[in-house]
């Protein structure tokens, strides 16, 4: 698995003031919707592209365009949905997957409750959008649900990720050779405390974006 970290000055500073708790919701929406750009431009560095050409009003240029099949994103319900258009800003042509997991407060274990993902992702360009890498057990879950559909290599965007997160889906994945893993972040935090929640992190981001429910 491989880690980036992407320091650049307008990512530390909308991340700064995502975790400020004074921050109210738009606002806190429209800068992960930002942040969420700038990260998905580093993510999609890798992604297959074919040649072609076209007329110019004074010539013919050689270029490139993104390679088909077109790219699937999946959103983590409920918070990575205020990360989709983020992304989309980039890949408006991409399809867009859905999984719903809830973690249980107690065991920090998560379950599935809804999965809208293609059958067949076979050469598939994957991304999945969440917050937060926490323990990673639902990051590591999203993965292998794409796996077993055929994906070998997918990107999980997140806003912050905790070095036990990064730990857990790298130890699980280090020796499954149907799928390479990349997390793009903007920052990997100290830690996690005892309820599962990264350190000093910005709270529950699924609450900061939507509200408390």
């Amino acid at each position: 698995m491989r880690t980036l970290v992407v320091d650049h000055p307008l990512i530390t500073h909308k991340l700064t003031a995502l975790r400020d708790v004074a921050t109210d919701t738009a606002t806190f929406r429209s800068l992960t919707a930002e942040l969420v750009t700038l990260l998905a431009y580093e993510a999609t560095r890798e992604m297959r592209v074919q040649p072609v050409s076209v007329t110019t009003p004074v010539g013919i240029a050689d270029g490139f365009k993104l390679a088909r099949p077109v790219p699937l994103i999946v959103p983590v319900l409920r918070a990575g949905i205020g990360m989709l258009e983020g992304m989309t800003r980039l890949l408006p042509m991409a399809d867009v997957g859905f999984v719903g997991l809830v973690r249980d407060e107690e065991s920090l274990v998560a379950s599935t409750y809804a999965n809208r993902l293609p059958t067949d992702l076979t050469g598939r360009e994957t991304f999945v959008l969440d917050p937060m890498l926490a323990t990673g057990g639902t990051l590591a879950t999203v993965i292998g649900m794409l796996g077993d559909r055929g994906a070998t290599a997918v990107t999980a965007i997140c806003l912050l990720a905790a070095p036990e997160g990064i730990r857990h889906v790298e130890e699980t994945f280090s020796e499954d050779g149907r799928c390479t893993v990349r997390v793009v972040t903007a920052s990997i935090d100290e830690r996690l405390n005892d309820k599962g929640y990264i350190v000093p992190g910005l709270g529950d981001a699924g609450d900061r974006l939507f509200g408390k429910i």
